[in-house]
């Protein structure tokens, strides 16, 4: 059943301090607002008060990168297909901003809002957290920084409170020498809701040994999940075909995928350790190699 549009209300303000008051209970932050039709169609979305922030000029900042990334809340997806500085230095960010629906939604869309929505099978979320994601969380009492890999609790749970709002996310300059990796699996090639997806990272030592990694999945679990067991197993070795399959068989017990209207569980469950196979593989065989792929 569709929503009825009376029974909801917006706040504009050009003033983030009052933004910042404002927030409460029932207050719902909206920035690009690429999910709200399809919410409101389907009937899902309950009653609320929405906080438009796209008036607000310190959320409008574009892109810096200054020893660190930072995305204000009102980046989107376009800045990081479209500026060379975020594409030379975070490729996984311009190959996920590939998969984030029509171009219409990239020039909508914002990272912030990708996080807020805390969906298991966002395709932001993943690169952004493979990048050792900080995220700023604001309030009337002051600022905080949350590391995005530690932000979600279960479904749609997350560690902001009704209070705050995102008002930067910091990513690290990466150091010479990683290498990335980005791979959705979907219905169709493009515009399509990942049934599996892993964005990685690996830093390779001179013995040949994995140095420091990184494995981001989505859609295989309650939220967006870094395979710290599975990073544990493989770090500081190297990649034979015996420590590739060990590793495969450590993610079986670190993702839960669920059987929906996409895909199935065992399926989710297969593509997961293949993807993790074809990384890890890539990355021995490949060792100058800037590997990027995509489903």
């Amino acid at each position: 059943m569709r929503a009825y549009l009376p029974d909801f209300r917006v706040i504009t303000t050009e003033d983030l301090g009052e933004a910042l008051g404002v927030l409460d209970e029932g207050v719902v932050p909206l920035a690009g607002g690429t999910d709200l039709m399809v919410y409101l169609e389907s009937g899902q979305l309950k009653p609320c008060c929405f906080l438009d922030l796209q008036a607000i000029p310190e959320l409008r900042r574009g892109p810096r990168l200054d020893g660190v990334l930072i995305l204000s809340p009102l980046c989107t997806f376009r800045d990081a297909r479209v500026l060379p500085e975020i594409r030379g230095s975070f490729p996984l960010l311009a190959a996920a901003a590939r998969e984030v629906g029509v171009i219409a939604v990239q020039s909508r869309g914002t990272w912030a809002g990708n996080i807020a929505n805390a969906s298991p099978a966002a395709d932001g979320v993943p690169a952004l957290m493979a990048y050792d994601a900080e995220i700023e969380l604001s309030s009337r009492n002051g600022s905080r920084r949350v590391q995005l890999a530690r932000f979600y609790r279960g479904y749609k749970l997350t560690d902001r409170r009704t209070d705050e709002l995102i008002t930067a996310i910091r990513l690290p300059l990466p150091a010479p020498g990683w290498r990335g990796y980005f791979r959705k699996v979907g219905t169709r090639r493009f515009q399509a809701i990942s049934k599996t997806l892993l964005a990685g990272r690996v830093l390779m030592g001179t013995g040949g040994e994995v140095s420091d990694i990184r494995l981001i999945f989505g859609s295989v679990a309650p939220h967006t999940l870094r395979a710290l067991r599975t990073e544990e197993v493989i770090r500081g070795r190297v990649l034979t075909l015996e420590v590739i399959e060990e590793a495969a068989q450590i993610l079986q017990d670190e993702i839960s995928p669920i059987d929906d209207m996409r895909s199935s569980a065992a399926y989710r469950r297969r593509v997961s350790a293949n993807l993790l196979r074809d990384f890890l593989s890539g990355s021995g065989l490949h060792p100058d190699a800037n590997r990027i792929d995509r489903a």
